[in-house]
């Protein structure tokens, strides 16, 4: 028999020479009879929409069961970095969750903008990246697929979608759970599950989860009264940096602190016998501060940027604050027209509303070499300033979204397929507004105040796909949908402005003077009043002139597909490859003066746009293989794959105008004669290849062996306008290359940029090796106790978190390659209950998802230290 097979040798041979661990235990195991409980147990996922086994689907999937996320801690889609292959995940602004896979993702957190991974809650697109951070619970599992899922997926899927399955009600059973988790930093997590079967026909599921936990952070007062004598500047035991809303908090109030919880109500009625109806009502509620970007003391170390106390000490003068609730109705009807048909409705309403204030500076005030403004006998000298005091704010918002999909499928003995439709309808309402209260050259505060009462996104498409056993043991597979996509902005104004000359924002309740005569006198804390600035309203912004009006609107269209083609070697063995594309739809940004309140060297000023940006897309060919083996004991899959990307969107400041320069600037530099703004802009090509290994092994009774290897070397292939100014002003400092310098040519694409040739360079958020390893032994002892202990491996290449790829030991913009361990020891006894004792991070390292450049130094996103604690649980 085996040697009927070579191709399936071949990939048992290759398998087990990269696990090397198993390969002697496993092959002897290949001439034993199969034990049932020492069999893997079959996993079903429904990655193309109809229900199928795991090793059967020919898509790049992961599944992850309920127990899984339990045992590693996850309680939101941030935790499964690090168990899935090429996944990972970064803190962004507004709540907002960063989500990559293959090195492709989205920065654009706005109400109008879209992540490229597509998170779906039963089947069903979520639009909103703060869904992602709803609290996952009582789950039948998560499936994570790889690769452009844009024909059955379809939007927002170039990277990939993460499909969260709520666990259904169950007919003719009534049962429950409660478990308590108990952790240092004071973690109290609570979970408890109740089914209610009412007979054989109608099932009701209760469902909740409450979570909180202090910080780590050590957070302070930041009340900074500047004391620079050497520039004139001295102390009035007056705080220079705002105190309206400083008040202390204890480590359960501090930034990146815990206080969620969350409640889920399910029915499920069987109308007839092949009628079903569904309907579930969710609450998530997060209570907590947020998270802040922290000065990297180990890179800063060394350098005049020093830490002067340890990595978690912030010191700030607005504490975080999160007020985010998503009430969600989710319901469905199935109709089995026949033994071979079916048809499938699907809807979720979902009402988000939001307020959060964070503070951007975190207290990281300039150092006295960095000032430049002075203090002399005729008055304040314009400046570098001392003290920064930045704020986001969003007082209030709304995102409603209604998303809908109708779905037809039939199997035949040779065909299976599904049409269908999707309608998805977004009304999206904020008010935000960013404060910088302490400028360059005078010390004077703005502000700009976006008031976005309707903004909608439109999305339609219809689509199908058709799997034709056309042979024995072949399948081709075709696919294609067809996408409809609207973004609107009705009623929306700017309010505010960015110059830095202007006493606007005091909203005449405090008069400096006039910059340049020697009576002028910037604020100080005692001159901030409630009557100033966002909280104030709109009306407080007045003194800036009439708003910019935000109307616009624009649409886009695009056809993608999937092509395939399997073959089933043996029963346990198929190999298959595939074509697919993926697309994002374009957008646009707020209403600005391209020149930014100065007067632009060409063209009229001001100069207002709307910075629109194109959609991207990814064209993605895979060739795969799963197999079970080894008397079902090991699987294994294997996935190649070469993605094209073009048009990637990239939101961060980019430059916008050249401008005729201020007295005492110089020349080609921002701040001076060059303006850059926040906005989306789309790259070129990349070019991303990669391999990713999975495997699951029960060597022997009670045993379990697990994994993932990576590879993955994306390259950007052509981005002639990249502008380098990643901390450009101290490279030469800190031994890294200087900036290039600005272009002073007239190619509009290039003019002020500092052009810096990044082909080559490595996609944000794609390492390129990593491996994971988790091993755990079940040990069965008398009277129905068992022991289980577990323990995880994972370790990660070097990851950037910038298109830079900037390799320094004082401002690197990357992660260094690090491993992760985690353990735990899980006591099962006869009577349902359980006790478990954990410890993630074990080894307690520091590492970042995110980096941003501080000017001297790099701020990042910080992952959990060491966690550890106790869960006791019973089921009933």
């Amino acid at each position: 028999m085996k040697n009927s097979h070579p191709s399936r040798l071949a990939l048992t041979a290759l398998a087990t020479a990269a696990l090397g661990c198993i390969a002697q235990h496993a092959n002897a195991q290949t001439a034993q009879p199969a034990q049932n409980k020492n069999e893997l147990e079959t996993v079903v996922v429904t990655a193309t929409r109809v229900s199928s086994s795991l090793l059967q689907t020919p898509v790049a999937v992961t599944a992850i069961t309920q127990d899984r996320l339990t045992r590693e801690g996850v309680t939101d889609v941030r935790g499964l970095a690090g168990t899935v292959p090429n996944l990972q995940f970064s803190t962004g602004a507004d709540s907002g969750v960063q989500i990559a896979i293959r090195g492709i993702s989205s920065n654009n957190f706005t109400e109008i903008g879209d992540p490229a991974v597509g998170l779906h809650v039963g089947g069903l697109y979520s639009p909103r990246p703060q869904g992602a951070m709803a609290l996952m619970f009582d789950l039948e599992q998560v499936e994570v697929l790889r690769g452009p899922q844009g024909t059955l997926f379809g939007r927002n899927s170039t990277a990939g979608a993460i499909n969260i399955m709520p666990a259904k009600p169950e007919y003719g059973a009534s049962y429950g759970s409660a478990e308590l988790d108990l952790g240092n930093l004071n973690k109290r997590q609570l979970n408890v599950i109740q089914n209610i079967g009412i007979g054989e026909n109608f099932a009701l599921r209760a469902t909740l989860m409450h979570l909180t936990r202090d910080s780590w952070l050590n957070q302070t007062q930041d009340k900074t009264d500047i004391d620079m004598p050497e520039h004139g500047f001295h102390k009035d035991g007056i705080p220079d940096v705002d105190q309206r809303r400083n008040t202390p908090v204890s480590k359960a109030e501090a930034y990146n602190n815990k206080d969620q919880w969350a409640g889920r109500l399910s029915g499920r009625w069987r109308v007839t016998p092949d009628f079903e109806a569904s309907l579930s009502y969710e609450k998530f509620q997060n209570s907590g501060a947020g998270e802040i970007a922290l000065k990297d003391c180990a890179q800063a170390a060394g350098t005049r940027f020093a830490c002067p106390g340890s990595q978690w000490d912030v010191n700030v003068n607005l504490p975080g604050k999160i007020d985010m609730s998503i009430d969600t109705v989710r319901g469905g009807l199935n109709w089995n027209l026949s033994k071979s048909s079916s048809l499938e409705y699907n809807f979720a309403y979902a009402d988000q509303r939001r307020s959060q204030q964070t503070d951007d500076d975190a207290g990281y005030h300039r150092l006295s070499s960095q000032v430049t403004a002075e203090w002399t006998a005729e008055g304040l000298q314009p400046g570098v300033w001392p003290v920064q005091d930045n704020s986001s704010i969003t007082l209030n918002s709304r995102y409603k979204s209604l998303v809908q999909e109708l779905q037809y499928k039939q199997r035949t003995d040779t065909l299976q397929y599904v049409v269908g439709g999707f309608w998805m309808r977004e009304k999206n309402a904020i008010d935000y507004a960013q404060e910088f209260l302490t400028n360059n050259n005078w010390g004077l505060p703005n502000s700009q105040f976006y008031n976005q009462p309707n903004r909608q996104i439109d999305a339609k498409a219809l689509f199908g796909q058709m799997d034709w056993k056309f042979a024995p043991t072949w399948t081709a597979t075709v696919g294609g949908r067809y996408s409809w996509d609207s973004k609107t902005d009705q009623g929306g104004k700017v309010f505010g402005g960015w110059a830095d000359d202007s006493d606007a924002y005091y909203n005449g309740h405090f008069d400096p003077g006039h910059p340049g005569t020697p009576e002028f006198r910037p604020h100080n804390s005692a001159n901030l009043t409630n009557a100033m600035g966002p909280f104030a309203g709109t009306g407080a912004y007045s003194h800036w002139g009439d708003p910019a009006q935000n109307d616009h609107s624009e649409s886009w269209r695009k056809f993608t597909y999937r092509l395939g083609l399997m073959t089933q070697i043996t029963p346990k063995d198929m190999v298959y490859s595939s074509l697919s594309t993926g697309y994002k739809a374009g957008g646009f940004g707020d209403k600005d003066d391209r020149c930014g309140d100065k007067t632009c060297v060409e063209g009229p000023s001001p100069q207002y746009t709307f910075f629109p940006y194109k959609p991207e897309t990814v064209t993605n060919l895979e060739f795969g293989y799963k197999g079970l083996m080894l008397s079902n004991r090991l699987s294994i899959s294997a996935t190649a794959f070469f993605s094209r990307y073009k048009d990637m969107q990239v939101t961060d400041e980019f430059f916008s105008a050249k401008v005729k320069p201020e007295a005492g600037c110089t020349p080609n530099t921002f701040d001076c004669d060059l303006v850059k703004k926040y906005q989306t802009i789309n790259v070129g090509k990349v070019d991303i290849p990669g391999l990713e290994l999975e495997f699951d092994y029960k060597p022997w009774a009670g045993g379990r062996i697990g994994g993932f290897f990576t590879y993955i070397n994306s390259k950007v292939k052509d981005f002639p306008n990249f502008s380098d100014t990643w901390n450009c002003d101290y490279r030469h400092e800190m031994g890294a290359p200087d900036c290039p310098p600005a272009n002073e040519g007239t190619d509009p694409n290039l003019i002020g940029r500092n052009i810096y040739d990044i082909t080559g360079n490595h996609l944000p958020f794609s390492p390129k090796y990593s491996l994971g390893v988790n091993f755990s032994q079940k040990f069965d002892f008398g009277d129905g106790y068992s022991v289980t202990p577990w323990l995880a491996l994972k370790w990660q290449d070097k990851m950037y978190f910038t298109l830079r790829n900037l390799d320094n030991p004082h401002i690197s913009d990357a992660q260094k390659a690090f491993t992760k361990i985690d353990a735990s020891i899980k006591l099962s006894a006869p009577k349902s209950w359980y006790a478990e004792v954990y410890v993630f991070n074990a080894t307690n390292k520091y590492t970042k998802n995110s980096a941003q450049d501080g000017g001297g130094f790099v701020r990042a996103m910080w992952n959990d230290p060491r966690m550890y604690g106790l869960r006791v649980g019973i089921d009933y």
